[in-house]
């Protein structure tokens, strides 16, 4: 039977009256200056969000929001990615990760060198024993099983991980200077494989560091050869940033090529004022090594001054076997006679990085485990060392030793001139190298970097609106895009439909960090609304309380 005429014409004026409808959206952002994370020219738009998802982009006319967002004023852009962060303790603490997500952070990027896990009963008794202020239960063993054990507990941003060369070093050989075993290798090998299938992003490496710096590159190559079977990555603070930076990079393109795998070097730096003229030959073997069709790609901290520990200052061997024998060993008159001259020996054998300083008074003390040397916090070195009538090299032996920790250390290292040469590279992404903490509780008991609050704002406020390093454009690329598209991470990164819905709006003339060297703990500024999975976290300016963080799998994952 064919249709009336009447019937014709009402389904057109129903086709029509449907077309018409104002779109609706979960949440509507209207009127913000678009900036997608693509690298290029911002725009004015719309961006509409239905769950966990970016459902549109654009001109949105007359649509409607059940939440509506006037960002007149404000940036629209994706959420951040912090290519490395040590939040893997913080977020167990306090799950809202406030120094970050005051900063637009909604990717916590976790393994250098040391992952938290694969562990075995050895290894968590050891780290349970070693807690400082922050104290948990490990109720995992897997790495995979950590990052669940997070999302599990409420946590605010996403987290991701690669899984550490040192953590597999631990698990198998132990805290000897040897090389594994080929059944030790074998089983570092298959940790590794079952880390990519459980979504880990790649093999991270920390060299500088015992029991890492025991590590030969043939070993890291073949750890790195199983990651390149499911796309991973490479990623390393390399064995010098200071004397053999080069010789460094070199081995780092080494493992690149022969495991046929993407590589990021991890906080690029030159390190001590004798190696800041090799920042042109750093980026000329980059370079070159992009050009012969590998992927090698790097992430930074903008700050002058780097914070690890007081090993750092201290010959690996001293510290072969784990602290507590590494303590023992410096309580002996005669190995402390040595360990001494060492400090004060410039050497090409291991990274310095109280000679990297040049000076006991650009080694500022942050991080003491025992109380009763918490009141040494944010002192020099320099002005402990005066205070108790030593040497700088005892000193820190000395503090090692009553502390039973390698103690938090910052040291200034670095040129301002070349940290803004290296914000403009075109392969430089950023990672904050440090937890999440709040300005309250367990957190004020250490001191810290001002980098932990202040990494990402100091980028977006000092140098790209006061000192105009880099446009806004590449800046927020290299803070989403780029570093999404270096981990083969999907649906992240960029403000595009289909994507999920990690967005950020900030005010592009007030964001800055606040955080000092004197004074670290405190919030960066400008940062407005934060949206983690379509979930909104961070609301003028306030946390929401809202814990929607998941885990981001790597391109290897394999679903179970």
């Amino acid at each position: 039977m064919k249709p009336t005429k009447l019937f014709t014409v009402l389904m057109i004026l129903l086709f029509f009256a449907s077309c018409s409808q104002p779109q609706h959206f979960d949440i509507l952002i209207k009127n913000g200056q678009i900036v997608d994370g693509s690298g290029k020219p911002s725009y004015t738009g719309d961006v509409g969000i239905n769950a966990d998802t970016i459902a549109a982009i654009g001109d949105l006319g007359n649509a409607t929001g059940t939440q509506e967002i006037d960002a007149s004023g404000l940036v629209v852009a994706p959420g951040f990615i912090n290519m490395l962060s040590w939040a893997t303790e913080s977020l167990i603490e306090d799950g809202r990760s406030m120094a970050d997500i005051k900063q637009g952070v909604t990717l916590e990027v976790f393994g250098e060198g040391w992952s938290m896990g694969p562990l075995n009963e050895a290894m968590k008794k050891e780290e349970q024993e070693s807690q400082g202020d922050i104290k948990f239960d490990i109720e995992w063993n897997t790495l995979n099983e950590y990052l669940e054990y997070l999302t599990n507990k409420g946590i605010s941003p996403n987290v991701a991980s690669f899984v550490g060369a040192t953590t597999l070093r631990i698990n198998t050989v132990g805290f000897e200077d040897r090389a594994p075993t080929p059944q030790e290798l074998d089983s570092m090998k298959l940790m590794v494989k079952q880390a990519m299938e459980e979504g880990a992003l790649g093999v991270g490496s920390s060299l500088i560091y015992a029991p890492a710096f025991y590590s030969s590159t043939e070993e890291l190559i073949e750890l790195c050869k199983v990651a390149s079977e499911y796309n991973g990555m490479y990623i390393s603070h390399m064995r010098s940033e200071g004397s053999r930076l080069l010789e460094s990079l070199d081995e780092l393109i080494r493992i690149a090529d022969e495991a046929d795998i993407r590589a990021e070097i991890y906080h690029l730096k030159q390190s001590g004022k004798e190696n800041w003229h090799k920042f042109d030959d750093v980026v000329a073997k980059v370079d070159s090594a992009n050009a012969a069709g590998l992927h090698i790609t790097a992430d930074m901290y903008n700050y002058v001054a780097g914070a690890t520990g007081l090993d750092a200052s201290m010959p690996p061997w001293v510290q072969e076997g784990g602290y507590d024998k590494w303590s023992e060993r410096l309580q002996d008159p005669e190995i402390r006679k040595k360990v001494k001259e060492e400090m004060t020996t410039p050497t090409d054998e291991w990274e310095s990085l109280m000679q990297a300083a040049g000076d006991p008074s650009k080694i500022l003390l942050v991080g003491f485990k025992a109380d009763s040397l918490k009141y040494l916090t944010g002192k020099t070195l320099k002005e402990v060392a005066e205070m108790r009538g030593t040497s700088p090299e005892e000193t820190a032996m000395d503090l090692v030793v009553q502390d039973g920790s390698r103690v938090g250390t910052i040291y200034f290292l670095m040129s301002e001139e070349n940290v803004k040469k290296q914000i403009a590279l075109p392969w430089m992404s950023f990672g904050s190298d440090a937890g999440s903490p709040a300005t309250e509780g367990v957190f004020l008991k250490s001191s810290t970097h001002p980098r932990t609050y202040g990494n990402v704002a100091r980028l977006l406020g000092k140098y790209v609106r006061e000192e105009n390093v880099i446009p806004l454009e590449s800046a927020i690329h290299k803070l989403t895009q780029l570093p999404a598209t270096n981990l083969k991470i999907k649906k992240r990164g960029s403000l595009a439909e289909g994507n999920y819905a990690d967005v950020v709006l900030f005010n592009p003339e007030t964001i800055i960090d606040k955080a000092t060297f004197e004074d670290p703990h405190q919030y960066s500024e400008g940062m407005q609304h934060v949206f983690v999975n379509g979930t909104q976290v961070l609301k003028d300016g306030e946390h929401t309380g809202n814990m929607p963080g998941r885990v981001v799998h790597g391109p290897g994952y394999i679903k179970k």
